[in-house]
């Protein structure tokens, strides 16, 4: 199989189950989105990290593979003639509380904020406050993406949460590699 197919070469594209649609279309933004997401947290993977965090990466990173099949695929096409999901798994409600885990986990051994902080620390961290950005994208295009078709309201709540999972995870990153976290104070320069 050839990796180029031609068939998008006019600015359309299939989705999961067939259904052509423009490049530009909110869906494609959507889980295209998603897609850059992933990317960008296999860049954060690539950083001599953690161990426990590069295995909950990859954990995000198919439930993300799973998170944009699910929005590239039409809802009315989820469901196939014989009852089953056309997708082999779909983001649950566990997904979100095994990230709500984590999150406390990390959160546990960090200092409590008390102000804005800077993104920054090394290029670990820099680059995971980069991922948390692109997941707030993501996210704020799957709301968008709501409002013109229906679609799980637990694939925006999993991507508020990895946000969430991202920041403090560049918090850690930043901490264990002895980066002092700058505060942002209004009025200050």
């Amino acid at each position: 199989m050839k990796i180029y197919t031609k068939t998008g070469d006019k600015g359309t594209t299939a989705l999961y189950g067939g259904t052509k649609i423009g490049k530009n279309d909110i869906k494609i933004e959507s889980y295209g989105t998603v897609d850059e997401l992933n990317s960008y947290i296999g860049l954060v993977r690539s950083y001599e990290i953690d161990p426990i965090f590069e295995e909950e990466l990859i954990i995000i990173q198919k439930n993300l593979f799973n998170l944009g099949a699910e929005l590239a695929t039409p809802v009315e096409k989820l469901i196939l003639a014989n009852g089953k999901s056309r997708i082999p798994k779909t983001v649950q409600e566990e997904d979100i509380v095994q990230l709500e885990g984590w999150i406390d986990d990390i959160d546990s051994q960090l200092e409590q904020l008390t102000h804005f902080i800077l993104p920054g620390g090394n290029i670990a961290a820099s680059h995971a406050h980069v991922a948390r950005c692109i997941c707030r994208r993501a996210e704020r295009l799957t709301v968008a993406l709501a409002e013109v078709e229906e679609i799980s309201p637990l694939l925006q709540k999993y991507l508020n949460r990895l946000s969430d999972y991202l920041f403090v995870l560049a918090r850690k990153i930043a901490n264990d590699n002895n980066h002092e976290e700058v505060k942002w104070i209004p009025g200050e320069s």
